[in-house]
């Protein structure tokens, strides 16, 4: 089983990875796609110009692809990268990070059953509760890099997703009806460290922008 997984550098797309290689699955590279569009339907925006560092850290190689960001036209793109990969490395999987967006997770399998590859999900409708309480039992530390709902702020940026987390996450969820795990784009993450990684990620720098509820942190990797 040779894979290749969709990466955007967050908690969804490493710790799928991780999972991916305790099952066995020989991972030839990881895919990142770079949107121009920050309001992407299908891709994660915020800090994914790091995610070079975080492929050094695991040593895996790294393939990237710029989009436009345009609906439906960013899944051509998509699909091109993912064409090009297949032939270069021979895989027979693409790995996902999807939990519960069938918008995402119906048009990645639409394109993997075209090239003839298998779509291997194993986040897929996961209690989030427990996700998140996984990544914590298995030393995976994650931040916080966008908000995009109320009542998030500036505030929640750089947040470090543990138990605290989890425990106003399900207020959240109980009062505004927040996905948990961020999965209706509520919130965007990035790993700095956890165990593919050789050695933690450090923050050289960051940029914050936006206002009101909807904010971003742009992350530098030093």
């Amino acid at each position: 089983m040779k894979a290749a997984v969709l990466f955007s550098g967050g908690k969804d797309s490493c710790y799928s990875l991780y999972l991916a290689k305790k099952k066995g699955y020989d991972i030839a590279c990881l895919i990142s796609i770079f949107s121009k569009n920050k309001e992407s339907y299908m891709f994660h925006t915020p800090s994914i110009s790091q995610v070079g560092h975080q492929a050094n850290v695991m040593r895996i190689q790294l393939i990237t692809k710029e989009t436009e960001g345009v609906k439906e036209k960013e899944l051509e793109d998509l699909t091109e990268v993912i064409k090009q990969v297949k032939e270069k490395y021979e895989i027979d999987t693409l790995v996902t990070g999807a939990i519960r967006s069938d918008y995402q997770l119906s048009r990645i399998k639409r394109i993997c059953d075209n090239l003839g590859l298998q779509c291997f999900n194993p986040l897929w409708q996961k209690n989030e509760v427990e996700y998140l309480q996984e990544l914590i039992d298995n030393k995976f530390k994650v931040i916080i890099t966008g908000v995009f709902a109320f009542p998030l702020d500036k505030s929640w940026l750089g947040r470090v997703i543990n138990d605290k987390f989890i425990k106003e996450a399900k207020i959240l969820n109980e009062k505004y009806k927040i996905h948990i795990a961020g999965e209706g784009g509520e919130f965007e993450t990035f790993v700095v460290d956890c165990p593919l990684f050789k050695k933690p990620l450090k923050i050289k720098n960051k940029k914050i922008f936006g206002e009101k509820n909807s904010w971003r942190m742009e992350v530098e990797i030093g």
